[in-house]
């Protein structure tokens, strides 16, 4: 008897254990319905964007990650959709009247997902963008599931950002990524004080230094060497996408603070054209003292950069001579 109560209390807790494991492991919205993490045997290796009959394929190949096979993906940029893919969780269900308010009424097309690992398709859905929620976004698994406000652990911003079909987007953002052998001329324009402006000329390491009107003598060869080396690498900090065309016309209308022109030994011209950034606070415009707004010709909108990356290149004539 005592062994017959045993083998019947083991088998219950045996039992009980099996369905507190069963749905710990079930979503409360119905897993086929609320699963939107990718979980690969191994590595995610192609991203598939599309919306509105445009798409648009980030795909690793090798070490790196490619746009649309062509353009090398900004680093910063394929890690942050890789943690979103893998760590999404739900945050709070839409209801039927918000998802109509928001998204139906307003006729946002959503952005479908598709996440692959080699050829095999481990998870889509749909990300609807609008400012209804700080996280950017409400998702769907498909047309007729349940829509979710999803986001990222530990992350506040908007990860609604990281599903755009925009190739300027994945790009890295880099303004100037030159050698200085690789660099035959450099031309300053300070329009806040044209006495300041200046051009090198690089005849393989034999330099000319001058005004806009003469040649100079007189300066450090090393000060020219050590300006040059600057242009190895100059970032921007982010694309000005939330600025209207309008408000962009305004901007490159007024004149702007600096221009700097490169060409290179290839034959190739960089032309970054800067102008001050203006912040509102509390309904008052200040002037930013931390960025600025820049353009180059081969780039097709404004970007936002910081005055600690491209200070290095704001000098005056004077820097190059001793004192």
């Amino acid at each position: 008897m005592c062994k017959t109560v045993t083998i019947s209390v083991l088998l219950t807790l045996v039992i009980g254990l099996l369905l507190l494991i069963f749905f710990r492991s079930r979503s409360p919205f119905g897993n086929s319905n609320s699963t939107f993490s990718s979980e690969p045997q191994e590595e995610i290796t192609k991203i598939e964007l599309s919306e509105g009959g445009r798409k648009l394929f980030l795909e690793k190949e090798g070490k790196n990650w490619f746009i649309n096979g062509k353009v090398e993906i900004r680093k910063s940029g394929i890690l942050f959709i890789l943690r979103i893919l893998q760590e999404i969780k739900i945050k709070s269900p839409v209801s039927a009247e918000l998802f109509e308010s928001e998204i139906t009424g307003k006729g946002i097309v959503p952005v479908k997902v598709s996440v692959f690992e080699k050829r095999k398709l481990i998870r889509t859905f749909l990300v609807y963008k609008t400012k209804a929620n700080t996280y950017g976004n409400i998702m769907k698994i498909n047309e007729g599931s349940k829509p979710f406000i999803v986001y990222v652990p530990g992350y506040e911003g908007d990860i609604g950002s990281g599903f755009t079909l925009n190739e300027l987007f994945w790009q890295p953002y880099t303004v100037f990524k030159l050698l200085p052998s690789e660099i035959a001329s450099v031309n300053f324009e300070n329009l806040l004080d044209t006495a300041s402006s200046f051009s090198i000329v690089n005849n393989n390491q034999h330099y000319v230094i001058s005004s806009m009107t003469r040649d100079m003598t007189g300066w450090d060869s090393t000060l020219v060497t050590r300006y040059l080396s600057y242009f190895t690498w100059i970032p921007f900090e982010s694309w000005a996408f939330e600025i209207g065309d309008e408000e962009k016309k305004v901007i490159e209308s007024q004149q702007p603070m600096y221009i700097i022109t490169v060409n290179t030994n290839k034959g190739r011209k960089i032309i970054l054209t800067l102008w001050e950034r203006m912040t509102v606070e509390n309904s008052t415009k200040t002037k930013d003292s931390d960025r600025l707004f820049g353009k180059t010709q081969d780039k097709d909108g404004l970007f936002v950069i910081r005055y600690f990356d491209i200070d290095p290149l704001l000098k005056k004539r004077s820097y190059f001579f001793p004192e």
